[in-house]
């Protein structure tokens, strides 16, 4: 009973096992069929997809494999169909197609001795399998095996006697072997039998040629040139047959030829060069070889040739260029060695020369013979260049050998001293042995740091800087102060233009300033002594530009105290705190505050400064105010210096020569005010009394519009006091003004009153006489 449960169970399992390999089978036939549909349709991607699934079921699927074979073949697979071939051949050792075709595709990829196994097992299986025999001469020939080649060449033909292709191969062999006439007779074979194209004509030409048959090989090349006028390497092989008959326009017209069809074609290039070097036309052979080395960089001997070529013109330099070069490529060229070697002691000697070295001082400043060294410096770095026509032997520095790069033309070395040493000794020779001796002594300088201060936008003493947009980009204009010649200005990192050989110059820059609050300015001279100052952004003025019909609006004050002969004053400080105050609350972009100023003082600051600044920074509306001691002698109104002497009138700033002043920024300014309350300005100085009758009014386009040029002095003819009704009433006017302008006009009105009612002598308004005036006025703003 348990044998028959047991054999009915083996049964069982074997019939499921036998229904399963038939579905199998019949499915892997299913997706060989779509597969074949799919290569009829040449969609082979897909194609080899469905033959993918049909071997996943039945992985000894022959027919599937071969199909994909095929397929991948059809896409450029090659290495994927070889192994299909390889698999197959595992598959049926007998089949000697799948060998062969194994084979042939290592054959198409290059794998030469690869090849040779696959196809000895297709001959093993068809000792005349013609197509196998061919390929595997073939890949003899590539082996450099031309007997065998030869060997399979002489089956092949035994088997198929008038089949072109194998006398043609049979000849590229003989060819390579150098038995011409063999090769000569199974090319002429090869053509008999009509070999298709013209390859057979020109390798039957290049073995004639080997023959010296000029004329035949000639007439052979024409055959293929006529069979094919396209064909390259035919011209290539008849411009050699040109050359050997010494007909040498044409030779080189063929290659012309080439390069036409062909511009690529380094072989040409080269072939030319050579053709131009026996012709002497040694240019041309350059520029043959120099396109031959654009195409290929690697190829030395282009190098080779065209340093013959620049040695025959006597160009030795580049000719021990290109021997560099193939030296690089070929390192173990005996014959390449021993041409550079000559070829640069012939550069060497054609380039002697007898001029010594010269030395320039690059850092410190030097001049002539003399080195200068800041006092402040305990040691410092020179830095030297050395300029000769030639390469420099040696260099020394007080007897000490320097290091510098010997490869380099003019080498520039550096060297560190301590600054307490008086001279340098340069000792310097070149190759050719000329030499220098120079001494230069050290020279201390001082040891000040360039003074730096901004003209555009003006910069208050303090540094604070005025900005009239909000232009991120800042155009800057600045001036140095220094003992000595300026070697570099940066401004936020960035080089600023300047005259480096000016003294003191001024220099310039654009720099960004989108959301900085302050500015950076470096300055160095040349002994090394550096400065650096920092600038504060103010962006207030900005506003007030925008803001003020008056446009860009600077109030000056010349405050004079301390004297030298004269009384000393309290009042013009207070003066000017008080009006300073006053003028918090109005539209001023800038107040620049001068103190205590000298006769020159006086004279280089309204005849220079002051006009430098109202150009550069576009100003339109100036007020100068004049606190201090005064004078009016002889109808004419004075200023007094803190240097000035009692008893000489030359001392003193006669205000007729601000007036000569103002004149030269005149063009600039719309609006100019003058108050002094120190004395009168004298009738040179005003035309006439303005009316203060007039209502001006703010919102009057013509009053801010057009020029004006105003004064208003006090008329005391005494030395100014130190309690001014003058300047306290002008400034209670500003303070307490309600309305949103005030013209100077009212405010004349109330300070001539006030200082009536004090019993004083009445205060002087007019026009600046010679300055341009349009009848407008000095409105002062205030600010919403």
């Amino acid at each position: 009973m348990i044998c028959y449960k047991h054999t009915f169970r083996l049964l069982l399992i074997g019939s499921i096992l036998i229904i399963t390999g038939n579905l199998h089978a019949q499915n892997a036939k299913k997706f060989f069929k779509t597969g074949e549909d799919f290569v009829e349709a040449e969609n082979y991607k897909d194609a080899i997809d469905q033959f993918n699934k049909a071997i996943e079921l039945d992985s000894d699927f022959e027919d599937a494999y071969l199909e994909r074979a095929k397929a991948k073949e059809k896409l450029g697979d090659l290495k994927e169909a070889a192994e299909d071939y390889k698999r197959l051949a595992a598959i049926d050792a007998g089949e000697s197609e799948y060998f062969f075709n194994w084979g042939r595709i290592y054959y198409q990829l290059e794998m030469y001795k690869e090849c040779l196994d696959p196809l000895n097992k297709a001959i093993n299986e068809d000792k005349k399998y013609h197509k196998a025999l061919q390929i595997r001469s073939k890949a003899y020939i590539r082996l450099d095996s031309f007997t065998m080649a030869i060997r399979d060449c002489n089956l092949a033909i035994d088997i198929e006697k008038k089949n072109p292709e194998n006398y043609y191969n049979r000849a590229v062999a003989y060819d390579s072997l150098n038995e011409y006439a063999l090769a000569e007779a199974d090319l002429k074979q090869a053509i008999d039998y009509e070999m298709a194209g013209e390859m057979a004509h020109v390798a039957l030409a290049e073995v004639q040629i080997e023959q010296e048959k000029y004329d035949e090989a000639l007439a052979s090349i024409n055959t293929a040139i006529d069979k094919n006028k396209s064909n390259t390497n035919a011209y290539y092989v008849r411009s050699k047959i040109h050359f050997a008959r010494k007909q040498f326009p044409e030779a080189i017209n063929d290659l012309s030829t080439l390069l036409a069809i062909d511009p690529k074609n380094e072989m040409a290039y080269n072939q030319r060069g050579m053709y131009y070097q026996t012709l002497s036309q040694q240019q041309n052979a350059i520029n043959d070889y120099t396109q031959a080395l654009l195409i290929n960089k690697e190829n030395y001997k282009s190098y080779y040739k065209r340093a013959q070529s620049y040695e025959a013109i006597a160009d030795y330099g580049n000719a021990v260029k290109d021997y560099e070069s193939l030296m690089k490529l070929s390192p173990y060229d005996e014959n390449a060695k021993r041409m550079m070697k000559e070829a640069n002691l012939r550069l060497f000697e054609l380039n002697r020369e007898e001029d010594a070295p010269t030395v320039t001082i690059i850092n410190p400043h030097s001049t002539k013979d003399v080195i200068e060294v800041s006092e402040a410096l305990e040691t410092f770095t020179l830095e030297a260049q050395v300029n000769d026509n030639s390469a420099i032997e040696y260099i020394k520095l007080n007897g000490e050998a320097i290091a510098y790069d010997r490869l380099e033309t003019n080498p520039v070395f550096t060297k560190d001293f301590d600054a307490s040493i008086d001279s340098i000794l340069f000792e310097i020779a070149d190759v050719y042995d000329n030499k220098t001796a120079l001494v230069y002594k050290i020279k201390r300088t001082e040891n000040d740091p360039p003074q730096i201060a901004l003209v555009a936008p003006y910069s208050s003493d303090n540094g604070e800087v005025y900005l009239d947009s909000d232009d991120p980009n800042l155009y800057i204009e600045g001036k140095i102060n220094d003992n000595s010649l300026i070697k570099q200005i940066f401004i936020e990192g960035a080089t600023a233009s300047f005259i480096y050989e000016k003294k003191n110059p001024t220099f310039s820059a654009t720099v960004n300033v989108a959301n900085k609050d302050e500015i950076t300015v470096t300055a160095e001279d040349i002994y090394g002594n550096k400065a650096e100052r920092v600038f504060t952004l103010n962006r207030e003025a900005a506003r007030i530009a925008a803001n003020n019909p008056m446009g860009k609006t600077w109030v000056i004050f010349i405050e004079n105290s301390d004297y030298e002969s004269f009384a000393s004053l309290d009042g013009p400080e207070k003066d000017v705190t008080l009006m300073k105050s006053a003028f918090a609350n109005y539209e001023i972009h800038n107040i620049i505050h001068k103190k205590n100023m000298s006769k020159s003082d006086l004279e280089r600051f309204f005849s220079i400064e002051l006009r430098d600044l109202i150009r550069s920074n576009r100003v339109n509306s100036i007020l100068v105010w004049y606190a201090g001691h005064g004078k009016f002698i002889n109808e004419a109104g004075y200023w007094i210096p803190v240097n000035a002497k009692r008893d000489d009138e030359f001392s003193y700033f006669n205000i007729n020569s601000l007036k000569a002043y103002m004149l030269a920024y005149s063009k600039y300014v719309t609006h100019a005010l003058v108050v002094t309350d120190a004395c009168e300005s004298g009738p040179s100085f005003y035309q006439a009394m303005r009316s203060t009758e007039q209502e001006r009014r703010c919102d009057d386009w013509a009053a801010t519009k057009f020029k004006s040029s105003q004064v208003f002095s006090s008329a005391g003819y005494e030395l100014a006091s130190d309690n001014s009704q003058f300047t306290k009433t002008f400034a209670s006017s500003l303070t307490n003004n309600p309305d949103a302008c005030i013209p100077i006009d009212k405010v004349v009105s109330k300070v001539t009153q006030a200082v009536a009612e004090n019993n004083n002598q009445k205060p002087k308004f007019g026009k600046i006489a010679g300055l341009e005036d349009e009848n407008g006025t000095f409105f002062f703003i205030r600010k919403k």
